[in-house]
């Protein structure tokens, strides 16, 4: 059908039908008539599925499916809606900083209108303010704009086209203008972009991974089957699965969200997204700040306003210190930050749609991952032969020929009759695609494996060319074809499940001529099928027999054969998978496999890479979890360490990582297929393949991984906790100078001091000019080599805990003491009385550019020491970031400019510094610095770990 993955649709005729033998209009919907519905199209003859959907082999004509079009739209699913631009620019506005600094702007600028005369310094301040929110609100609204424009132009598809009869004329249409009713043209290689009932199959079979999760291709019938569960309908093809072999002709009964893939998009669409730990921890930090600040405002105005300042002064006043209290450029930095992790992890080929979501990886405990496509190569692989009583190593990993055969020469019959007896195609790399298999995969790999022994297949086939087929079904679970024998007659070549086959044969081929095949034979053949297939590998025997002619029944073709021997393959792990999930065992992270494949299957892969280590871990289906209560799935979730999840449904998945979340887990979800995507979309961090992933598994995730590839999750991982470590620091370093800030106003309001030791304007100049900088740098700060050896944080653990809380008092006293010493030592040293100072008065504007002067300063030195939390920043190494020395000498450099320009002095009220003025301020820096390093020496002594030093 369609050539490319398909984004599908909207329009189903879903219901209806008369009596099989009525005729009915071509226009009347299904929808709208009483009789048989699509529950019944699998158990009716193919004459009677064209009745009820008011078709013919002929399809529809194009009058008819133009009708129907109209009526049922377009073969799409509906896009998913991100709002308008200006909405969600306008949505930067509502985060709790944003309103507080807006209604203060607000309020700044009704002073200044009522004020009389009117003091240009408010109005100064509430444009200033207002500055800060357009800031703060454009950079966020453009960093996440650029994430979602990054995801679709992953997203962007070519168009898609499918074969489709219209009276009768096969014609090549955009899968979205599929109506129910057409008819379409099937074969090797095309992606279904509708529901179908088969009407006509030639030894089709199609791939249900994306539905299911089964990698196994399952055959197709078009004859009718009992009634019973839509996907377990042999005579149906679904959207979004693939046709790996054969070819048909299907009538399409359901399209867009009336289709069993639809059905999952809106179980999608349904899924809430969760809040990332990031956004509730800074959620609550901005209502605690803009509680203080607010009520420090209040409080300072009741103190001010009886002492007789000016009412509007006072109100400014206390503006003023609401300012200095909420850090301005934390959104900023916060979105910057985490922008930057963005372009990390991208070049780690790990693309995150959601900046938040960078730090939630950094909290994850648990990753739910998918099998096939996630922790495999999605590449059936032949590992071991087995002939004669003796096994033989096939070298090599997926569809590439390049490998061999240990001992080739006693299996090369097995493999000339496997390839004989197959119907995939092997393609040549074609530019940047690499081999690859047109057909089924199990077929494939054994194309490959008798390329390894030195065959090539196609010679074989011309040697001996086919001239009769029995297909594969699951009943005889074999499949049989019959060729023309090079010297004379006729041979057929069978292959399928080894005890099937078993009890067809009567002699073995010894390789030095047939033996007859006794009791002991059989039951070693037998013991050797179980202890690969006890080893995860799947297994096909393979035989063969001379007929007496062309067209042998199918009895005759698959009785009497001689046993040549057995092929076990699997699906192998990527190479990279062992060491990742190494990774997450030394960083706490718990790994579930979540899966639709066999319980042997998953359990082998599961020991392959090392998610299954012990002896008994729990294997659990989804029939057994539909027998369990939320309780009984606590207990399960709880009580296994190691836990494979098997034969498991969306629903399933989605129940899981719920149960989960319930227990307090940070969760993680991979997966391809359109059934992981509920799963993905409610999982804390939903984590979609972008080479091989569906389009709806993408959109439903928040991080892509561009190379399908398990270890990019473990390193995002650890991105994710370094990040969190850097906000961290940056949070010490801003907020530590907001009480630098705060303490000299305080203490000049309780000193009787008329005026305010830094102005409001001021303060909007260190928290955007001077601190933005170096507080990138340190969000900036590249990833330390423990950052995966320790478990996760918990999910309550707050951003500000108790001994960050006691870091930003330590560093924010000292800084404190500092300027406020600095202020009133100028102040003193004047010999002025408090009540004669004015604004334009030089001692005071010389104080108070010696206030802004040391809170930069010391910043400069403070971005220094939180560095490493233990560890002393000169062992760490004082240019290991370059950029935190260069964010911190632009901003002493602005200061410099405030100081001594005159613009700005105008600007600030500001007056120039001397070069003792300078030297004093960076002695206090330097004390700082000194005081923090004894903290840490502190606590180096009291630290017990055996580890030594920590950052």
């Amino acid at each position: 059908m369609s050539r490319e993955p398909a984004r599908w649709g909207t329009a189903v005729l879903r219901e209806g039908g008369p009596p099989a033998d009525a005729a009915l209009p071509a226009t009347e919907p299904l929808r709208d008539r009483p009789g048989a519905s699509a529950a019944s199209l699998p158990s009716l003859p193919v004459r009677e599925v064209f009745a009820v959907l008011s078709s013919s082999p002929c399809g529809l004509t194009p009058a008819e499916a133009a009708t129907r079009q109209a009526r049922y739209g377009l073969n799409e699913l509906p896009g998913v809606s991100r709002g308008h631009v200006w909405r969600r620019l306008v949505a930067q506005f509502t985060d709790l900083f944003a309103v507080v600094l807006l209604v203060s702007s607000a309020i700044t600028f009704l002073a200044y209108g009522l004020e009389q005369p009117r003091d240009p310094a408010a109005l100064q301040l509430a444009l200033a303010i207002l500055g800060v929110v357009l800031l703060n609100a454009g950079i966020g609204f453009a960093q996440e704009y650029s994430a979602e424009r990054t995801a679709e132009s992953l997203q962007a598809m070519v168009p898609h086209t499918c074969r489709v009869l219209r009276d009768g004329v096969p014609r090549d249409l955009p899968a979205r203008d599929l109506v129910p009713g057409d008819v379409v043209l099937l074969e090797a290689g095309d992606a279904v972009s509708a529901d179908c009932r088969l009407v006509e199959a030639h030894e089709v079979a199609v791939n249900n991974a994306a539905l299911t999760g089964e990698s196994d291709a399952v055959a197709r019938v078009d004859g009718p089957v009992p009634a019973g569960p839509p996907l377990e309908a042999r005579n149906f093809v679904f959207m979004g699965t693939d046709v790996v072999a054969g070819t048909g002709k299907a009538v399409v009964c359901a399209t867009g969200t009336a289709t069993e893939f639809g059905r999952i998009f809106r179980l999608t669409a349904a899924a809430p997204r969760q809040q990332t730990p990031l956004q509730r921890q800074v959620a609550a930090m901005a209502r605690r700040v803009a509680s203080v600040a607010l009520a420090t405002g209040a409080v300072l105005f009741a103190v001010r306003v009886p002492s007789g300042q000016p009412f509007v002064d006072t109100f400014v006043f206390s503006l003023g210190v609401m300012v200095a209290l909420v850090p301005e450029g934390l959104p900023a930095t916060l979105s910057v930050s985490l922008a930057i992790g963005v372009r990390r992890m991208a070049r780690r080929h790990a693309l995150v749609k959601q900046l938040l979501a960078v730090e939630a990886l950094g909290s994850t405990s648990v990753v739910c991952t998918d099998k096939t496509g996630t922790l495999t190569q999605a590449e059936m692989t032949v590992v071991r032969l087995w002939a004669n009583g003796v096994p033989h190593a096939v070298t090599g990993v997926g569809y590439a020929p390049v490998g061999e055969v240990a001992d080739a020469a006693p299996v090369r019959e097995l493999l000339r009759a496997a390839a004989l007896c197959s119907n995939a195609r092997l393609v040549p790399p074609v530019g940047r695609d690499g081999w690859r298999v047109l057909g089924d995969t199990t077929e494939g790999a054994l194309l490959v494996a008798t390329m390894k022994a030195g065959l090539d297949p196609a010679a074989e086939e011309t040697r001996t060319p086919r001239v009769t087929e029995h297909p594969f079904d699951s009943t005889r679970k074999l499949m049989s074809t019959v060729h023309r024998d090079l010297g004379s007659g006729y041979l057929a070549y069978v292959k399928g499940a080894p005890l099937e086959l078993l009890a067809r044969c009567d002699p073995v081929d010894r390789g030095s001529g047939r033996k007859p095949l006794t009791d002991e034979g059989r039951a070693e053949i037998a013991t050797a099928a179980e202890g690969m297939a006890g080893q995860g590998l799947r297994v096909l025997a393979v035989a063969r027999r001379r007929v007496a002619g062309p067209h042998p029944p199918l009895g005759d073709a698959e009785s009497g054969l001689t046993f040549l021997g057995l092929a076990g393959m699997y699906d192998p792990p990527r190479p990279e998978v062992r060491d990742a999930v190494d990774a997450c065992r030394r960083a706490g992270i718990r790994i579930v496999m979540v899966t639709g494949d066999h319980p042997l299957t998953a359990e082998a892969v599961a020991r392959r890479v090392g998610i299954v280590r012990g002896r008994d871990p729990s294997v659990v289906t989804g029939t057994q979890l539909d027998a369990l209560d939320d309780s009984a799935l606590d207990a399960l979730l709880a009580g296994y360490a190691e836990l494979l999840l098997c034969r498991v449904s969306p629903e399933h998945k989605m129940r899981v990582v719920t149960a989960l979340q319930r227990r307090g887990e940070v969760v993680a979800v991979t997966g391809d297929g359109a059934n992981d995507a509920p799963a993905l979309k409610h999982a804390d961090i939903g984590v979609a393949m972008g080479a091989s992933g569906t389009d709806v598994a993408r959109e439903a995730a928040v991080m892509v991984l561009l190379d399908d590839s398990f270890a990019s999750i473990t390193t995002a991982v650890g991105l994710g906790r370094s990040i969190y470590r850097n906000i961290r620091k940056f949070l010490i370093y801003l907020f530590s100078h907001n009480i630098a800030e705060l303490v000299p106003i305080l203490a000049a309001t309780f000193a009787g001091f008329p005026l305010v030791p830094i102005t409001a304007v001021q303060i909007l100049a260190i928290d955007l000019g001077s601190d933005v900088l170096p507080a990138l740098a340190l969000g900036a700060e590249p990833m330390e080599r423990d950052v995966m050896d320790s478990p996760p944080r918990p999910r309550r653990e707050r951003l500000f805990s108790t001994a960050v809380m006691g870091r930003i008092l330590f560093l924010g006293g000292i800084q404190a003491l500092g300027v406020c010493a600095v202020f009133f030592w100028h102040i003193h040293a004047s010999g002025i009385p408090y009540v004669d100072f004015t604004k334009s008065d030089p001692v005071y504007r010389e104080a108070i550019t010696m206030v802004q002067a040391g809170i930069v300063v010391s910043q400069f030195f403070n971005a220094l020491a939180v560095r490493t939390d233990r560890q002393s920043v000169f062992r760490a190494g004082l240019l290991t970031n370059p950029w935190l020395l260069a964010a911190g000498c632009f901003g002493i450099g602005l200061m410099a400019a405030i100081s001594y320009a005159p613009p700005l002095q105008a600007l600030f009220n500001t007056a120039p510094l001397t070069v003792a003025d300078w030297a004093v301020l960076a002695a206090f820096g330097a004390l700082l610095l000194a005081a923090e390093e004894a903290r840490k020496w502190v606590l180096r002594q009291r630290s017990t770990s055996p580890k030594g030093e920590t950052r």
